[in-house]
């Protein structure tokens, strides 16, 4: 049960919740995902000049969705890993009000009658805090993974199947080899996800007050609380919004990450393959792929946070019916 007595969906619940989510947008935004690696890639590689490139080619859908297995398994399984995660430090903070200065509202439609979220209301420090805390520590057992995708979306190898992938990784680098570019990776991943859920949450809470504003606003069905088609409206738009903001301001580390796991021979370490990069193609390498991964961020966060916490508002209400109360 929650500190108010209420009871909540379990965690395998999340689990799955978060890796049904990751799975659909893993595998409905591939494409992006391999164009983005191509141009960051090389500085001479550009959108239109890759995407030309593998349409002229044979088979030309298939290659779009190329890595779209480890893709699935990096994205699905570290969304799981990061939604169950992010639910248990959510769950005790809300039970301890730890990281909180201005107390936490818990999750209830007596506390918040028009709020479109169905998970635990924190601080803005309490937001940032266990956004980067959990997607840092799903990133860090998804590196081989991420290393994997990342060699098998790029045209400099030639890999015929994941497991002569990883096969060859372990052979030419070692465990190490799937650990490249971690570093930067940790400081793109930490920052993205505490910025994506501050702004996330603030915005759902801001538009959902213009909503309970509005005179016209649909805000009771059957259990009460906000109706659900401008529930999932508000959790979509806010997603895409927080999403956009974080990738902006991420980008140059997920551009050293690339080149890392790319070209690890040439790139010995993060501080090296910023400066090599920005000496040989100028600061704007280092934007490399900025626009595909915003559009890309911000449709598969949104649909996922959307899907999630819908999941997650139809189990609560599932769980409060048959533990006898309401939500």
């Amino acid at each position: 049960m929650s500190k108010d007595g209420s009871r909540r969906s379990s965690s395998t619940f999340h689990f799955f919740a978060g890796l049904a989510t990751g799975c659909l947008s893993a595998t409905l935004l591939q494409p992006a995902d391999l164009l983005k690696t191509r141009v960051q890639q090389s500085r001479s590689t550009s959108l239109g000049i890759t995407l030309r490139q593998i349409l002229a080619g044979p088979d030309s859908l298939r290659q779009l969705w190329r890595g779209t297995l480890p893709s699935v398994i990096r994205t699905g399984v570290g969304s799981a890993l990061y939604f169950s995660s992010l639910n248990a430090l959510r769950q005790y903070i809300a039970k301890s009000n730890v990281l909180t200065s201005t107390g936490v509202v818990q999750f209830s439609a007596g506390n918040v009658q028009y709020s479109s979220s169905s998970l635990p209301r924190l601080s803005n420090l309490a937001n940032m805090a266990t956004g980067a805390i959990a997607r840092a520590s799903a990133g860090f057992f998804m590196m081989p993974i991420t290393v994997i995708k990342v060699r098998y979306e790029s045209s400099l190898y030639s890999y015929k199947s994941i497991w002569g992938a990883g096969t060859a990784i372990l052979k030419n680098e070692g465990i190490r080899g799937f650990f490249s570019g971690f570093g930067a990776t940790a400081i793109r991943d930490a920052p993205y996800a505490g910025v994506y859920v501050l702004f996330y949450e603030q915005s759902k809470r801001r538009l959902s007050q213009i909503q309970e504003a509005t005179p016209l606003a649909e805000v009771s069905n059957s259990e009460g609380g906000m109706k659900s088609s401008t529930s999932l409206s508000i959790n979509f738009l806010s997603g895409v919004l927080a999403a956009g903001f974080a990738t902006a301001i991420t980008n140059p580390f997920d551009a050293v990450k690339t080149r890392l796991q790319l070209m690890p021979g040439k790139y010995s370490n993060m501080i090296i393959a910023a400066r090599r990069m920005v000496e040989e193609d100028g600061v704007r390498t280092l934007f490399d792929g900025l626009g595909l991964r915003m559009g890309r961020k911000a449709l598969s966060s949104a649909l996922a946070w959307t899907l999630y916490e819908e999941l997650i508002r139809r189990a609560e209400i599932q769980v409060q019916k048959k533990g006898g109360a309401t939500v």
